[in-house]
């Protein structure tokens, strides 16, 4: 007899809906806490992306009060979003920020 690849027993309604709730909270979760958002500071539109602690392995200055953003500190990446030069440009000048340092610009 050949094989089936067919499940052998159906996938039941409730547990394709959890299956859906959870997909729909990694959503949520991403747009609200880890993509990227648009601000407008001064005049000029700036993209502003969140970076976790547990992400933040490198060691940077912050350009708001010229201390270090050390590794394993959450903190923001912040880059223009209306350069002149073109979004190539734009994202090789980006500066890390620490958040608070950024909301008081």
């Amino acid at each position: 007899m050949p094989r089936s690849n067919r499940p052998r027993r159906p996938r039941d309604r409730a547990e394709r809906n959890r299956a859906e709730e959870v997909r729909d909270e990694r959503d949520l979760a991403r747009s609200l806490f880890g993509g990227p958002r648009t601000e407008t500071r001064r005049g000029r539109e700036f993209v502003v992306q969140s970076v976790s602690a547990s992400s933040a392995v490198k060691e940077y200055t912050c350009p708001g009060c010229a201390l270090t953003v050390s590794p394993g500190t959450p903190h923001l990446v912040v880059w223009r979003a209306d350069g002149l030069f073109g979004e190539q440009d734009d994202l090789a000048s980006r500066r890390h920020w620490h958040t608070h340092c950024w909301r008081i610009s």
